[in-house]
């Protein structure tokens, strides 16, 4: 072995799982966490209030009104005025992802809801269905395929985000630019955007599957067009 710098490989190899917690395995799974984490959230904060925003037209504009100025907010800015209330912490990470999902999921819901035929709905009223049973077997699964490409967008969003929290310490792979940054060596940078990229690629593939796992009928659709 040479004298010069290790290649990528070496480097990998190095720095996988060093026991430290600037690790590349324990940077991934803390930017596996503070993606991952703000998508759920986001998704279950989502539902009801576009629920709501269906039942109660007037609520839509101001809810959306607001997600979008929330939407607007640089990422760095609002990690830091959070760490005088959460501390340099992944809360802070995770609280601004939190609510950039909303933004897109609350839209996402309501339309999934419109999406629905009034055909649809009158037609599960005359077969009796209570309207929680008409929103969990006939509302929901409809609008499944438009709140999946709203999660979509989320999924990819956050996780390349989260890298931005590497600026106050708590960026999952981002910390890997960071110390590219502060002792340039090229290898730190490749490894963090191909991980980033591969989870993006991942979760993105995992979300068409479910799409795909929960509207059988379109497959079936599709195969009698064809």
């Amino acid at each position: 072995m040479g004298d010069g710098p290790p290649s990528i490989w070496e480097w990998i190899g190095r720095n996988w799982d060093t026991g430290r917690a600037d690790s590349i395995r324990n940077l991934l799974t803390d930017h596996l966490t503070m993606s991952l984490v703000p998508i759920v959230l986001a998704l279950v904060l989502a539902l009801p209030l576009g629920l709501a925003s269906v039942r109660w037209r007037w609520l839509y504009q101001p809810t959306t009104g607001l997600m979008n100025v929330v939407y607007a907010l640089p990422s760095l800015p609002v990690f830091m005025l959070l760490i005088s209330v959460t501390g340099l912490s992944q809360t802070t990470v995770i609280i601004p992802l939190t609510f950039y999902g909303m933004a897109v999921l609350i839209p996402a819901v309501v339309d999934g809801l419109n999406s629905v035929p009034d055909h649809v709905r009158q037609s599960a009223v005359a077969m009796g269905f209570t309207p929680l049973r008409r929103l969990l077997q006939v509302e929901l699964p409809i609008a499944v395929p438009v709140v999946l490409a709203g999660m979509r967008v989320v999924a990819v969003s956050s996780i390349s985000l989260v890298s931005v929290g590497a600026l106050i310490g708590q960026g999952g792979l981002g910390g890997l630019f960071t110390r590219a940054y502060q002792n340039p060596f090229m290898p730190p940078v490749i490894v963090g955007i191909v991980l980033i990229v591969l989870l993006a690629l991942i979760a993105d593939g995992l979300l068409v599957l479910a799409q795909r796992l929960l509207t059988p009928w379109v497959r079936a659709r599709k195969g009698q067009a064809s």
